[in-house]
This record gives C-alpha cells, sequence and structure tokens, in this order.
C-alpha cells in the first residue's frame, strides 16, 4: 500500500532522514530545483554515478533493504576513493512500486543515512519517481587537490602491484546468501562484505597525497577484469602471482584462488607502485591489509605466473551485465 500522498510527501520523507546542510560546500540542498555546491579552492572536482538495480544488483527479498540503502552509496563512492578523493556529496535518483514506500523504503534510507554519516558525504538532492521495480542511481561528488588525483593511467613496467583486504569475500557472502534461503548472519565477515562494503577512501587518500600509487582503481568487476582495463589505460601488461593473492576465509583452495580472481563486488583498491617507492608500503594500512601479487610489465594483457614457472594469459571473467 501506498504510504505518501503524491511525490511531494515522498521526498519530505526522504529528507527527514538526512540532516541539513550545514554550510559545508552545500550551499543550497535538497527543497529547490538544484543543489549548489561551492568547491574548496585549489581543488578539483571528481563526479561519479552508478546504478543499483532490483533483479540485476540486489533482490528485495534477499537483501536487507538497510544493506541496499548502504551499498548503494558506498559502491559509488568507492570510485572516488580510487582516485584518491574524499566523498563530500550525492544525488539520489529512486524509483520505487507503491508497495516499497513504506516498510521497504524505511529501512533503505536507515543503511542510506548510516552510510552518509560514516562517509562525512551529505544528500544534496536527487528525484523520485514511481517504478514497477527499485530503480537506484546515486551520483557522487568528491574533491582531491589538485594535482593529486591517481589515475588508471600511470602504470609503467617495473611496478609493483598491490590490492587492498581480500579478494572475492563478496561473492563468497553472495553464494552464502543463496545458500541460506536469503537469512543474513550479518556477523559472517563474506557476508558483510556483500551487504555492507567499505570503500577504502582513507587508503586512495593516503596513496594519492603522498604519490605512492601510479595508477589506482577499484575493484568492483573482479580482479581478471579490472586488471585488464587498468593495463589497458597505462599501455603496459601485468603478471600476478596467484599464490600471492589474498584469499576468502573459509573456502576451499582452488576455489577460492577462483573468487579472488574472478569475483566481483570487493571495492578494494587496486594499485601499481613505483619500484623506489615500494619499500614505504606497508604491510597494513588502519588494519587493512595491502598485498603485493604481481608486477607491472612491457606488453599488453594479463597473465598469471604457474607453478612450473610457465606464464597463462588470465581470462577476464569478471562481472559483465550484458554478458
Amino acid at each position: 500500500m501506498n504510504d505518501f500522498d503524491g511525490e511531494d510527501a515522498l521526498v519530505r520523507k526522504i529528507a527527514r532522514h538526512f540532516l541539513p546542510s550545514d554550510g559545508r560546500k552545500i550551499r543550497l540542498g535538497i527543497g529547490d530545483d538544484a543543489a549548489l555546491w561551492e568547491p574548496e579552492p585549489g581543488f578539483v572536482t571528481i563526479l561519479t554515478s552508478d546504478w543499483f538495480l532490483e533483479g540485476t544488483h540486489f533482490l528485495r527479498g534477499k537483501h536487507p533493504p538497510d544493506s541496499v540503502g548502504w551499498k548503494c552509496l558506498a559502491r559509488a563512492t568507492s570510485d572516488i576513493a580510487a582516485m584518491g578523493g574524499t566523498p563530500r556529496c550525492f544525488l539520489l535518483n529512486l524509483a520505487l512500486p507503491a508497495a516499497a514506500t513504506g516498510k521497504w523504503l524505511k529501512g533503505f534510507l536507515v543503511g542510506l543515512r548510516r552510510a552518509a554519516n560514516s562517509l562525512d558525504c551529505l544528500l544534496a538532492g536527487g528525484d523520485t519517481t514511481r517504478s514497477e521495480r527499485i530503480l537506484i542511481s546515486v551520483t557522487v561528488i568528491g574533491e582531491i587537490r589538485k594535482g593529486r588525483e591517481v589515475l588508471r593511467a600511470g602504470a609503467r613496467a617495473g611496478d609493483a602491484l598491490y590490492v587492498s583486504g581480500a579478494l572475492g569475500e563478496a561473492e563468497h557472502g553472495l553464494r552464502l546468501l543463496q545458500k541460506n534461503g536469503g537469512k543474513a548472519n550479518r556477523k559472517n565477515v563474506a557476508l558483510r562484505k556483500h551487504l555492507y562494503p567499505e570503500p577504502r577512501v582513507e587508503l586512495g587518500g593516503w596513496l594519492a597525497e603522498r604519490r605512492l600509487a601510479t595508477a589506482m582503481m577499484d575493484v568492483s568487476d573482479g580482479l581478471s577484469s579490472d586488471l585488464r582495463r587498468l593495463c589497458t589505460a597505462s599501455g603496459v601488461a601485468a603478471v600476478i602471482d596467484p599464490d600471492k593473492l589474498p584469499l576468502p576465509r573459509g573456502v576451499q583452495q582452488q576455489t577460492a584462488r577462483q573468487l579472488a580472481l574472478h569475483g566481483g563486488d570487493d571495492y578494494e583498491l587496486l594499485f601499481a607502485v613505483s619500484p623506489r617507492n615500494a619499500a614505504q608500503v606497508p604491510a597494513r594500512y588502519r588494519r587493512v591489509a595491502l598485498t603485493r601479487i604481481g608486477e607491472i610489465k612491457k606488453g599488453q594483457g594479463v597473465q598469471v605466473l604457474e607453478q612450473d614457472g610457465k606464464l597463462k594469459p588470465l581470462r577476464a571473467a569478471g562481472w559483465d551485465p550484458f554478458r
């Protein structure tokens, strides 16, 4: 049943879950035709947007609504982290069926507000409409000091290749959710990684500010697909050692390795570091493991180092919505 008397009431319901702008860069937020945002002097603006669709990215019957709210902002913010930037505000475009404007919407807004508070990222506005399925689009505005931004295109032959955290955990968590009939044990590490991913904003900013990363991106579609994109942008090749991959726990090794290579949704950082700076990369940054998994080479494509010392091409087998 529709709990609202029209779209204006729906917008007011959303706005009540978020504090008004306190003057930090958002000069005008929710309530007018558009928002006004004032960038910091000496900084450049980072813009990114992300879809989060029912039936494609989440299932209403399995994913808790607060996890949908958290994740739709977290995954979009991960793109800001991948450039070394800091998220500042976001726009929310939300299409809902009437049946989702009650309890589901309340849970969704609780999760979204938690993510916004955790990331110190303010809701500046957006749009709402009615749809047969839940469709969410989030646009995040971030910033970074001019000249500190890290692109995908800076990797050079000889650079060391690193990832943060563990790879394949989120995919393992999704499989657990499907296996358990939709019951989400939120204490499980893999399930939490799938339901409530944490974008590595502080790590990305640290790497950018110290100019340690020559190239960087987030691992959202799987290492085999995303590393190929970084290599293509930089005009280089990469070799990874599968024995050095940080694997998900509680999984048979061969399965864990496949999850680490091809599983998506982790939102960890993948970055290259020049040989002269590799010693400055710690084993952990604020409890987040940083693991050296390979090296950038001349050429093109991605290869895996086999146990016999031979190199084998790694097929891009991560998430692809058109495959």
